[in-house]
């Protein structure tokens, strides 16, 4: 007697329910996840960011620049969000001169495109599956070459897990690019800990490597401590913020090298390098201020100042006494919008989900 459908659903899952070991097994599972959720933790953010409240908040990082630069926006939209940019720049020889750059994004979509007057191109495209799981992919098609990056971010209750690889390809007589896989999972309310696997193989006559290391974060009310360790390389960096006020935020960054004593370092004896920086943020009612200090003698600062609600000004500063060297930059933004646009978009917005766009 053949079954219809839904009765061999029901037989299958009293066969998985039913039998002693899956049975067990469940039974263990549901024990680890209500415990889980009586430490009511929280999720503890991703391995890349581990250190945000550092690298991201506080020190210069992607933000110093030299030269001069213009940057001109226009918001049609903001649910779902759509702008459009032309940025200007002289004097820099990491900018170019001209770009225009367009922006797409709702809470499942995340399109960002840009052009410059090399016509080298550089996008980003991400989508929102769940509230979970979001893919994303980005391009760079310039004359120095091309670049591809696949990714896959899932952000569950109190973990983190991504995999991402950059020009993967499987034309070469093998697998070729970089894969990175990491893991985050928070142990109690404020201490996490992570695994970050990283694997490159830049042509099938090369052999591939692989480096695992190993990560930390201690996250309490107005301060933060993270380390990662990578043994094979024989690296230990280590990060410090502090919130002292309201306004006034500084963090520590010490990273150390001991190249040649790992199994993965080079031959000819063990080297020590080290690097330590430090930086502080002061924000004010208008503006913001920065600045850092490294032990190779390099001092940079970097103030934004908002005149206006659609004017920006900003202003970076670096002086690399070790090479005697110096650098400044004047930027300034402006961002326009249709008032008689933004109001019912902005009564829109108000009654959707906000901060789910995935950038």
């Amino acid at each position: 007697m053949e079954l219809d459908q839904p009765s061999k659903q029901q037989a299958i899952s009293e066969l998985l329910t039913q039998n002693p070991i899956s049975s067990r097994l469940l039974d263990v599972y549901s024990a680890f996840r209500e415990r889980r959720e009586i430490l009511g933790l929280s999720n503890p953010g991703t391995v890349e960011g581990i250190g945000k409240e550092v690298q991201r908040d506080v020190f210069l990082n992607n933000l110093s620049f030299s030269g001069l630069r213009a940057e001109l926006t226009k918001a049609f939209s903001i649910a779902p969000l759509f702008q459009v940019s032309h940025s200007l720049a002289m004097g820099s020889q990491l900018s170019p001169p001209y770009t225009y750059n367009a922006l797409y994004g709702s809470p499942k979509v995340f399109l960002q495109g840009s052009l410059d007057n090399d016509f080298q191109f550089s996008g980003r495209f991400n989508y929102r599956w769940t509230q979970a799981l979001v893919s994303k992919t980005s391009a760079q098609l310039t004359s120095q070459g091309n670049m591809i990056s696949l990714e896959n971010d899932y952000t569950g209750a109190d973990f983190s897990a991504s995999l991402k690889a950059v020009n993967p390809s499987l034309l070469d007589g093998g697998v070729t690019g970089m894969v990175m896989a990491s893991y985050l999972q928070s142990v109690t309310s404020k201490l996490s800990l992570g695994v970050d696997a990283f694997w490159t193989r830049p042509a099938s006559q090369y052999p591939p490597e692989l480096n695992v290391s190993y990560a930390a974060r201690y996250k309490a009310e107005d301060w933060m401590a993270c380390g990662q360790i990578v043994p094979d390389r024989g690296v230990l960096e280590g990060s410090y913020w502090r919130k002292l006020s309201e306004k006034v935020e500084t963090g520590i960054n010490i990273n150390l090298a001991f190249a040649g004593i790992g199994p993965g370092g080079p031959m000819g004896g063990a080297q020590k390098e080290g690097s330590v920086t430090i930086g502080a943020k002061y924000d004010f009612r208008t503006t913001s201020f920065r600045a850092q200090i490294d032990n190779q003698g390099k001092v940079g600062c970097l103030m934004e100042k908002m005149i206006a609600p659609p004017i920006r000004v900003t202003f970076s500063a670096e002086i690399d006494h070790k090479v005697n060297a110096a650098k400044l930059g004047l930027a300034v933004a402006i961002e326009a919008a249709d008032p008689d646009m933004m109001e019912p978009t902005e009564a829109q917005q108000s009654g959707s989900e906000t901060g789910s766009i995935p950038f």
